[in-house]
């Protein structure tokens, strides 16, 4: 027998400014199979989930509908507190009333209000056709694999095998440091950046369960999480690593200005890093430079900021006049983004130091000339509302830090997003912010975001930590919410093997005939097969099409009955 127990989330004003939440209270109750219907002020805090369990035994309910906020951040949160109050978590149902309902119709409370009832009766309907589920067990193999041997693969390699798990480092350049080799001096703590490099470095090296692969790329990527398979490319040679996780660390390179302000029109005209590579020389001799921050980003295309590039900036500007105290620096930005105790000191330092700052827009955007042994640069300076002309040794250009070229062939191998600019997109930024969408995957560094050396490093810890939960415990819980195939119905036409963005469907031998299996390790529930199969063989566990049914049969008969 149905008991069904509805709970109707305040959030605060969050949802009750537009929603009237006693109303939709009174509307679930008399809903069929609904034995209780409750309010909460916040239903996710200790107070609310402790509530609720408590309704669930006094009443003995056996489905649970919570009308609340995003099942993205929560869902986890209820459906323990239901197995908690002995109830199986998949006869749990969420109704999202916040962002559907109360965000978008924050002016339309009536309308609001009437949504909200329909999408709780759609809940309530679906929720009375909801099954126990059980989640499956899949084995991890006891390895890792970690692309991108640059500070976060080091830090993430470090990291793994200090916790005694094999770990393959696969690295397209011929030595490892990635991007950061290339720099003398990481600001603004002014750490030797050979040192860390190398101190991470001896870590790999002096564990003989580290296999590092220089001159190497990834030719392809099989399997699910706790069982991939990943062929590595080495010279003519390929290589298969066994592994049960996969840290993405392929890191960043420098944005090259071709076009923007006499960039390889001009020899004077460089890039940090060339500033880098002549700072690093003992006959460094230029005596009037400038520094214009945001070249190639912050603007249309490229419209994000790097983050780092000021500090580097400043760092440089101090360097520079360390090594010729007489030299005249100019740093043109739009404005200093430098946050944190030790880089707010590094400005300081600068302007004590005499380096000049103007600040520019793209309005009037600084233009280069030539001149012998040099530019002229005409930059027009926002506070002091004039144009003034620099009379200039090196021009140097801040540009932005833009994904590696091969960025999308990793994506692709893996089946992981990127951003628009071409970086890897984690799963939540806030709640999940080193792992991927895709389970066993995990991001760190500056391939997820353009991010200093030292973030890079925790992010590389961070990611690791995480690896290493499934492989430290040996397996992994399969999500029940998994495609399931009628046999009986199947044509095995294959559609739905082509449908499946995760390749977990594959047409096999079935008693005296062939039909699609789910490989529930490898699916994701994402539903794509479900709507590719024209022959209904096949279902997805708590989304059938019976209970998809029943939800709209109860909007329709909601709306013909007037919430509004």
């Amino acid at each position: 027998m149905l008991r069904i127990g509805v709970f109707v989330c305040h959030c605060g004003h969050n949802i009750a400014s537009a929603v009237d939440v006693d109303e939709v209270v009174e509307f679930a109750r008399k809903l069929p199979g609904v034995v209780y219907a409750g309010q909460n002020l916040y239903s996710c805090s200790q107070e609310g989930l402790g509530s609720i369990k408590k309704s669930i035994e006094d009443n003995d309910l056996n489905r649970v509908v919570v009308a609340a906020c995003t099942p993205r951040t929560h869902e986890p949160l209820f459906r323990r507190a239901c197995e908690q109050a002995g109830i199986n978590k998949y006869l749990f149902e969420f109704v999202n009333i916040r962002e559907h309902c109360s965000w978008i119709h924050a002016k339309e409370p009536e309308a609001a209000t009437g949504k909200a009832k329909k999408l709780v009766a759609m809940g309530v309907a679906k929720a009375s056709l909801l099954e126990p589920q059980e989640e499956g067990e899949s084995a991890v193999i006891p390895r890792a694999v970690v692309i991108g041997a640059g500070i976060s693969g080091l830090a993430a390699a470090a990291s793994l095998l200090d916790q005694g798990i094999e770990t393959h480092i696969i690295e397209s350049k011929n030595c490892v440091g990635g991007l950061l080799r290339e720099v003398a001096v990481i600001g603004p703590e002014d750490i030797d950046s050979r040192n860390l490099i190398n101190s991470l470095e001896k870590r790999l090296t002096s564990s003989p369960k580290a296999h590092l692969h220089l001159n190497s790329r990834v030719k392809e990527v099989k399997g699910f999480v706790g069982n991939f398979e990943v062929t590595i490319a080495k010279g003519d040679e390929d290589i298969t690593v066994q592994a049960g996780a996969i840290i993405v660390a392929t890191g960043t390179r420098e944005f090259q200005p071709a076009g923007e302000y006499g960039f390889d029109e001009y020899p004077a005209v460089i890039t940090q890093l060339e500033l880098e590579r002549r700072l690093a020389k003992s006959d460094f001799a230029a005596s009037r430079m400038a520094i214009i921050n945001c070249a190639g980003s912050r603007q249309p295309g490229r419209e994000y900021c790097s983050r780092v590039c000021c500090n580097a900036s400043l760092k440089n500007a101090l360097r520079i006049l360390d090594k010729n105290p007489d030299a005249q620096v100019t740093i043109l930005h739009r404005d200093i983004m430098s946050c944190g105790a030790a880089a707010e000191e590094l400005y300081r330092r600068a302007s004590e130091r005499g380096v000049r700052f103007v600040r520019y827009g793209l309005e009037k955007r600084p233009q280069v000339h030539a001149k012998e042994n040099g530019v002229v640069l005409e930059a027009f300076d926002e506070t002091l509302d004039e144009t003034i002309d620099l009379d200039l040794d090196l021009l140097i250009l801040a540009t932005p830090l833009v994904p590696p070229e091969d960025s999308v062939e990793t994506g692709k191998h893996l089946k992981v997003p990127r951003d628009k600019y071409g970086f890897f997109l984690e799963a939540h930024v806030k709640l999940r912010p080193v792992e991927f969408a895709t389970d066993g995957v995990f991001v760190c560094g500056s391939a997820r975001w353009p991010v200093s050396a030292r973030e890079c490093i925790w992010q590389g810890q961070a990611a690791a930590a995480k690896a290493s939960i499934p492989i430290s415990e040996g397996k992994v819980r399969i999500e029940a919410i998994t495609a399931e195939v009628d046999p009986d119905r199947c044509a095995a036409c294959g559609n739905c093997v082509l449908a499946c963005p995760y390749e977990a469907i594959e047409i096999v031998e079935h008693l005296d005939t062939m039909a699609a299996k789910v490989n529930e390790a490898q699916c994701k529930g994402c539903g794509t097969c479900v709507a590719a199969c024209h022959n209904d063989a096949i279902q997805q566990k708590g989304f059938s099409s019976r209970q998809l049914g029943a939800m709209i049969d109860a909007l329709i008969r909601t709306a013909t009955e007037g919430t509004q």
